[in-house]
């Protein structure tokens, strides 16, 4: 039986809470202290101990845990997620028959009902994210509802909490069979090697999904494409299926240029013909103007927060320096395809950065398209913030 904790939530965040504001902050409660064991039940109450909505603890960097219903009757049990789970599932369907995509989210956390909860789809593969100690305290009733779904391969699961909110690298397999990896899987007709078995990160990131369609669709062919952060090279891959002339993907990591390399070559592509480069991307852009290389096309996607020997990089102050450097070695004409998955800022905040950058450089530009999340990442309406993504399609005028 769970423990019941009530919580008074100060005056001026009652009107927040009761309009389906999802995520329990510290500053909104009067008792924080009375908060003990992550995975407990939370009742927010008003200033007349009247009932607003009932959550679970569990602290993540985003806050102390999540609302999840506003019905006072209604019990968070395996009903409860059974309910949320389906009706999730239900909403994807038309990717389940998707025959170039196999590759999706299945759950997206308060988008769908449960924050600090994530379940991607690998084909026949299911992985589970737990965001804090809290939600993992659920974990039974979420796995008896992929088993009551059945169909599935194996369920592996990460764990991205610890006291400093890392991940918990440990065994990520919870049950079914053993994969052997990687596993291929599709998306858009495209192939991704994946390691479900292998830390946080599984070898794509699925949110960019619309954007690396776009790439191949639109704006690669006959094009010489530089990829930074580049990861496993997923931009480079929709590149080169696009028709690029060339692509050079550049990340700091080592095991980037191996990873690369693979994702090449389940495509089908000889990656002797593409330029994979181990080294700081900042670095890169000082060699790029000394040799005055120029692309046509520029993918930035640098992390939200970032750390090497050398300097401190974040995308809320960072940014527009970034841009900066990228409209010098970009063609005029070229295509500068800018995103960030920082939430700490909106849209409007990401195209102002983009403005400030070309004026300084005293450049005109065209913004031609704009992402964010894809239709698989369901978004909480009074959760604004979920909407994490944010991508602009740049041409830099000649």
């Amino acid at each position: 039986m769970k423990q019941v904790i009530d919580l008074n939530i100060k005056g001026n965040f009652i009107e927040k809470y009761k309009s389906g504001y999802p995520l329990i902050s510290k500053d909104s409660l009067a008792n924080p202290n009375a908060l003990t064991d992550e995975g407990s039940i939370i009742h927010l109450k008003d200033n007349n101990n009247q009932f607003i909505a009932k959550g679970y603890y569990g602290k993540q960097n985003k806050g102390l845990g999540w609302v999840l219903t506003q019905k006072q009757g209604e019990k968070i049990d395996f009903t409860f997620f059974k309910t949320k789970i389906l009706t999730a599932i239900n909403k994807r369907q038309s990717y389940y028959k998707d025959e170039k995509t196999n590759a999706f989210r299945v759950f997206n956390g308060e988008g769908d009902g449960i924050g600090g909860l994530t379940i991607d789809y690998f084909d026949g593969y299911y992985v589970i994210s737990w965001y804090s100690e809290g939600i993992y305290t659920f974990k039974e009733q979420v796995i008896r509802v992929l088993d009551e779904l059945g169909d599935y391969q194996t369920i592996y699961e990460k764990k991205r909490f610890d006291t400093k909110g890392k991940y918990i690298d440990d065994d990520d397999f919870v049950k079914g069979v053993r994969g052997e990896f990687p596993i291929i899987v599709k998306e858009n007709g495209m192939t991704f090697a994946v390691y479900l078995n292998d830390g946080a990160m599984v070898g794509v990131f699925l949110d960019q999904r619309d954007v690396r369609k776009a790439i191949r669709d639109r704006y690669a062919k006959d094009k010489n494409v530089l990829n930074t952060f580049s990861y496993t090279g997923a931009f480079s891959i929709a590149a080169a299926l696009g028709g690029a002339e060339k692509t050079t993907s550049v990340d700091l990591a080592k095991r980037s240029r191996s990873k690369t390399i693979e994702q090449f070559s389940v495509n089908g592509i000889d990656f002797d013909q593409q330029d994979i480069i181990v080294m700081d991307v900042f670095d890169y852009f000082k060699y790029a103007k000394r040799k005055n290389l120029k692309f046509d096309l520029v993918v930035l996607d640098p992390p939200s927060f970032a750390r090497s020997k050398k300097r401190t990089f974040s995308t809320a102050k960072d940014y527009p320096s970034l841009i900066k450097d990228t409209i010098e070695i970009t063609e005029n004409d070229g295509v500068i395809i800018a995103s960030t998955n920082n939430a700490t800022f909106g849209m409007k905040k990401f195209k102002k950065f983009i403005k400030e950058a070309f004026s300084e450089m005293n450049v005109k530009y065209k913004i031609l398209e704009e992402f964010s999340l894809p239709t698989d990442f369901q978004v909480d309406r009074d959760f604004p913030q979920g909407n994490y993504l944010k991508v602009l399609v740049v041409k830099k005028l000649g």
